[in-house]
């Protein structure tokens, strides 16, 4: 695959899916279509049993586009509102050798395309993917995108905070091969969360190769509330707990802070009630730690957003340790019991 003007270019199949997306669907769709890419693209469009417009603007979005040659957008349904089961539905509906995944969220930087495409070639790989850019379009939203790409907020997630290009274990979203999708049978649909890491394990199982490029950026839109994001970190932390229970040694120090910093927490506040003050140093500690990591974070943002940084930080991690410790293990036990094997490839 080469992007240079006089080589054909690969045609690519975009699929995204949605659920109650109205405010950004038509946003993310027009970043799609207007990339900077001469290859043959369609986008197919996963539809939820969405509760808002959304469905309403998609089927605009298809009337819009059905003139086009080589930009139509397609919907199917996808009566579950499992994401896994979107994008599988949507990968089955589309028919190009490279596969792009977008959220109906997710803002494409112009070139995204064209790079990504770029880069299976250069390095062979089975999937790429880059930066997950979290902005904000109101003082809540862009509080929690600074929290979203610090490092007391995230650790040192290279696809939230930026890295080295390289080899990993998994990328943000990711642009695909579409013989390694069909070669390991699509997305395992019992992973509610953590789909794309569970992909992503098989098909470096297989052996094949997955790619982090910081040239790669996707802009992302947070949750717009307290309560959704604490939903969604919540969702993080369980599944994360089913992952690390699923494949034995993916755990790391990154992923253990959370839930330590809420038993910690819980025991100094129980202490500092029952026995001796002392004890709230540690809740106290806490809230000091992300007062003083919200203003590095908040540099250059309107003093509304920044104090609602550490609201941002603390909603985050609470609910991800929260999440993680409450996991049950029958759910674990029955993702376990649905595992694929990697499918090597018979050439």
């Amino acid at each position: 695959m080469n992007a240079k003007s006089d080589v054909q270019l690969p045609a690519v199949s975009v699929i995204m899916p949605v659920l109650d997306e109205e405010r950004h669907l038509r946003g993310a769709v027009q970043a799609i279509l207007s990339q900077e890419y001469a290859g043959e693209m369609e986008v197919v469009i996963a539809l939820g049993p969405s509760t808002d417009r959304t469905d309403e603007i998609a089927a605009e979005l298809v009337a819009e586009t059905a003139s086009h040659k080589n930009k139509r957008v397609h919907t199917v349904p996808n009566p579950t509102g499992r994401t896994p089961a979107a994008l599988n539905a949507a990968i089955k509906a589309s028919r190009h050798p490279v596969v792009v995944r977008v959220d109906g969220h997710g803002m494409l930087s112009p070139n995204y395309i064209a790079t990504a495409v770029r880069l299976l070639e250069e390095t062979g790989a089975q999937n790429v993917g880059g930066i997950m850019h979290a902005e904000g379009e109101n003082d809540w939203e862009h509080a929690v995108a600074a929290a979203m790409t610090s490092k007391i907020g995230v650790g040192n997630a290279a696809f939230h905070t930026g890295g080295q290009a390289g080899p990993a274990e998994t990328v943000y979203l990711g642009v695909f091969r579409r013989e390694a999708l069909e070669q390991q049978g699509g997305y395992n649909e019992e992973f509610i969360r953590a789909q794309d890491w569970e992909l992503n394990f098989r098909i470096r199982e297989a052996g094949g190769l997955i790619w982090f490029s910081p040239e790669l950026k996707v802009s992302y839109r947070p949750r717009p509330s307290v309560k959704a994001l604490a939903k969604q970190y919540k969702d993080y932390g369980r599944w994360r707990h089913v992952v690390a229970r699923y494949h034995e040694g993916s755990i790391n120090l990154r992923y253990l802070a959370p839930p330590a910093a809420v038993c910690a927490i819980a025991a100094g506040t129980v202490v500092g009630a029952a026995l001796t003050p002392l004890g709230f140093l540690i809740p106290g500690g806490y809230l000091a730690a992300i007062a003083l990591g919200s203003l590095p974070a908040g540099k250059g943002l309107p003093l509304k957003a920044r104090l609602r940084i550490p609201v941002a930080l603390a909603t985050m991690h609470m609910s991800w340790g929260f999440g993680f410790l409450t996991s049950p293990r029958s759910l674990a036990r029955k993702v376990i019991a649905s595992r694929r094997p990697a499918v090597l490839s018979s050439r």
